[in-house]
């Protein structure tokens, strides 16, 4: 509260007496950069200079796979972005000169326009923990598990040493740090969050960006953004790109305080937030973000004193109402400055220029965002030097910091559970290593690594980085560990000790989310966790499990098995510091302490979310370990037996299953296969198509698309007979979700030529089918259309809905082409107005 008070929020905002807040409360927050004169006589010159088109294109940020430096010339474009997964030329495995050289091609296209005084390009990437996004760069661990070292000085140093890196690429601007608050542990993108605790996101959001931007213009200096403005770790039960229902004095309190850290410590960019926000104590509805004058221009740049410009996120300005990806009046209305679109940046330049013509956005807001666009390049030095002129320009050494990477990872593990004092275990005994993480550094560096959901990747593809298998043999010795992935066959009693390395697997937005009908327990969505400690616990040798997680998780039941239990967050690239503080010295003692405390409450129950510090919640039910908790080696301290209990149905009612929405949301995984592919033989393969890649078979083809946000939809386009499939090795009882529907997002590109069956299964031969031929035939072509097909149908039609591993098959023999997305089974949508009836969908009959 201090801290709170020294920020300038009164007491009142925290629900203490005193009278009811107001948006005048958001406080002004002055930056250490003042506006230099030179560079606003030179703004003002640069853009009186300049035609319309010329200032649309700097406000345009195409994607690389999506311009060349040609195109950058002709449209006279500002900026580019590489999203998570692209590289020049595609290739994940681009060197750092690679990088370079396409950094030099925009740079020199973006100073060959015909623009009177040139104006240099800027490119921006997700550098998020680390530079991630190149092949053979230290990643760092995510912001949660920074969060838990407590540490600004170290948080600087890797802003530093990220800025370094990404300075060897040639490219100038990072999308870091992430500044949400996480409130609901449900949330995909928890690991992005420093901490629930708003004092600890803008101490150490500020420390971030110090450590990146450093002297601004400086040689290793890179521009960070503040994002995403403002609210998106508050929204309603999780859900990513959903609706935060703060009122005024929360959303200043909690969600503004990272910002007043960033925006204190001279941050130049913000990005703005694709969720919307309902002010329920007060009943305004401000609506998306990208969408809001209020909080763009009102709020971040006159009340607080923004000065620098506001970047769009991902196709954000599309889901503004009565918007598109290439056309929208009203964000830039509302203060968006540069505009991310991706893919349809021809199309907005073309737009965005005759809406300002026709009078639906004034001269003067286009003048304004093209001047604060030109004002951050010209304190970023932008104008100074061209990629190649820095002296860190190409250098590949400059994509390690692997000590300190080593170093970050051992002050942010926190020890849960040491009973007996088991570590750190002793050097010389045989070690038995088991669980799906221990050699596995895509399940260890998690989302946003090489590609945008972290996944796709081997150990091969991190040539400098160890697993935390690795470190353990170093420490151990080789000849004394024998790893065992998943235990079986194994006797643990012939070894001295036995770890577990287990936990979550890689995902990004979206994917990430827990369902409403969800609970926070490990062991329901990675079952193979638990049977690994089932097979190694109580056999009489001390267990130590170490938690790979993007979250606080109801372990109760890994924690039981356990004699020693560790939180190890996504600790990056280097296992090896994961490894130090499991093990003695050398010389027998202790070479390293545990300092990692949570930053995080860690639940006591399944449905114990959200929990966070100082809610009434966390004060009458009680975390099982609270913000601040951790263990150090001196600690005696021995955890009892905790309670396993967890509703088996999930939290709350069954109202929604989802399958798949960017990603198949587990335990789904989504499949291709030949057409009669059923039950146990499965001529099918899992499909794996990352942003800009295609996915092919004979007779089929699938792609990621955009429907409804960024990259979250299968083109499946058919050339011959084949299907597409969600499936699950568990079945699902779908008869508990009442009145249901399969409800998916769909958009036909190509009519189908003969019949489309969509199906239900439960275990060959049972299943159910109906003919979606008439339905897609009438739907028109490249419009989304929700359809809803009721489950009932499915299950007159022979599906044993008590027992459904395949929810959602897709199949037909000829030439068609849709995309679908949100697709999930929803309680109560049969009953829905626009619901298909039985009669919409004839009975599938022998061809």
């Amino acid at each position: 509260m201090r801290l709170l008070a020294a920020l300038g929020v009164s007491m009142a905002l925290l629900g203490c007496a005193g009278p009811a807040p107001t948006l005048a409360d958001w406080p002004r927050v002055p930056g250490p950069v003042a506006r230099d004169p030179a560079h606003e006589a030179r703004i003002a010159q640069i853009v009186a200079a300049m035609t319309l088109e010329q200032k649309v294109g700097q406000m345009t940020q195409p994607e690389i796979a999506a311009i060349t430096p040609d195109e950058v010339r002709r449209y006279r474009i500002g900026s580019v972005l590489n999203g998570g997964g692209s590289a020049p030329g595609g290739r994940k495995q681009a060197g750092v000169g690679e990088w370079l050289a396409l950094a030099g091609a925009y740079h020199a296209a973006s100073m060959a326009t015909d623009l009177p005084i040139p104006v240099p390009l800027i490119w921006g990437t997700d550098a998020v923990h680390g530079h991630n996004n190149v092949f053979g760069a230290t990643v760092f661990p995510h912001n949660i598990g920074l969060g838990a070292t407590h540490d600004e000085a170290l948080v600087a140093e890797i802003g530093a040493a990220t800025g370094r890196a990404v300075r060897a690429t040639g490219i100038d601007w990072v999308f870091a740090p992430t500044l949400a608050v996480a409130r609901d542990d449900r949330w995909g993108r928890t690991y992005e969050s420093f901490s629930e605790d708003p004092a600890t996101v803008h101490r150490l959001g500020a420390a971030a960006v110090r450590g990146l931007q450093g002297r601004l213009g400086a040689d290793a200096s890179v521009l960070a953004t503040a994002k995403h403005f403002i609210g998106d770790g508050g929204t309603d039960q999780g859900r990513d790109q959903g609706i935060n229902r703060a009122g005024a004095a929360e959303m200043i309190a909690i969600h503004s305080a990272g910002y007043q850290g960033a925006l204190g410590a001279g941050v130049q960019t913000v990005m703005a937030s694709f969720h919307s926000w309902h002010d329920d104590t007060s009943g305004i509805d401000h609506g998306k973000v990208h969408g809001s004058r209020y909080l763009l221009t009102e709020l971040l740049k006159q009340r607080m004193g923004f000065d620098g410009f506001v970047v769009s996120d991902w196709n954000g300005i599309g889901q503004v109402p009565g918007c598109r990806n290439d056309s929208c009046v009203r964000a830039i209305n509302a203060g968006i400055d540069m505009v991310m679109v991706p893919q349809d940046w021809k199309a907005f330049v073309a737009n965005t220029v005759a809406q300002v013509r026709a009078g639906e956005i004034p001269m003067a807001r286009i003048d304004d965002a093209v001047s604060r666009i030109l004002r951050v390049k010209l304190r970023a030095g932008l104008f100074d030097r061209s990629p190649a002129q820095g002296k860190l320009a190409g250098r590949a050494d400059a994509l390690q910091a692997r000590d300190l990477a080593r170093r970050a990872v051992r002050q942010s593990l926190v020890l849960l559970k040491n009973n007996g004092g088991v570590l750190p275990l002793a050097r010389g005994q045989k070690i038995l290593v088991v669980g799906k993480s221990a050699d596995s550094l895509q399940n260890q560096t998690g989302g946003w690594t090489l590609s945008w959901q972290g996944t796709g990747n081997t150990n091969a593809d991190f040539p400098a980085g160890d697993t935390v298998l690795a470190g353990i043999r170093a420490a151990a010795g080789a000849g004394k560990v024998v790893f065992s992935e998943t235990a079986e066959g194994v006797d643990p009693k012939a070894y001295g000790a036995v770890i577990a390395v287990i936990g979550e697997t890689p995902y990004a937005e979206g994917n990430g989310d827990i369902p409403p009908s969800g609970t926070l327990r490990h062991s329901s969505r990675h079952p193979e966790d638990l049977a690994v400690l089932q097979r190694v616990s109580g056999r009489g040798v001390p267990v130590v499990t170490v938690l790979i997680s993007g979250r606080p998780l109801h372990a109760n039941d890994l924690i039981n098995r356990s004699d020693a239990f560790v939180a190890a967050w996504l600790p990056g690239t280097e296992g090896a510091g994961v490894a130090d503080l499991l093990f003695r010295g050398a010389d027998g003692q202790a070479a390293h302490d545990f300092t990692g405390r949570l930053s995080f409450s860690w639940p006591r129950s399944a449905c114990q979310t959200p929990l966070n510090l100082g809610d009434r919640r966390a004060a009458a039910d009680g975390p099982l370990f609270p913000v601040g908790h951790g263990l150090g080696l001196a600690s005696r301290d021995t955890l009892g037996a905790l309670d396993e209990s967890h509703p088996a149905g999930g939290c709350g009612a069954q109202t929604s299953m989802p399958i798949f929405n960017q990603a198949a949301q587990a335990p789904y995984s989504l499949h291709v296969g030949a057409l009669g592919g059923v039950g146990g033989q499965w001529p099918d393969a899992p499909i794996d198509a990352d942003l800009g890649k295609a996915f092919e078979r004979p007779g089929i083809r699938v792609e990621t698309v955009q429907i409804n946000t960024q990259q979250d939809a299968k083109r499946v386009q058919w050339t011959g007979p084949a299907r597409v499939f969600a499936w699950s090795a568990q079945s699902a009882t779908l008869a508990a979700y009442p009145d249901a529907a399969l409800v998916f997002d769909a958009v036909v590109s190509q009519a189908p030529h003969g019949r489309v069956t969509l199906s239900i299964e439960c275990g060959r031969p049972c299943g159910g089918q109906v003919d979606l031929t008439p339905v897609l035939r009438s739907q028109p072509l490249q419009q989304r259309r929700t359809l809803k097909i009721p489950l009932a149908c499915l299950a007159a039609r022979g599906a044993d809905l008590s027992r459904v591993d395949v929810p959602f098959s897709l199949a037909t023999a000829l030439p068609f082409s849709m995309s679908f997305t949100h697709l999930r089974v929803q309680s109560g949508a049969a009953r829905d107005a626009d619901a298909l009836s039985c009669t919409d969908l004839p009975r599938v009959t022998s061809p």
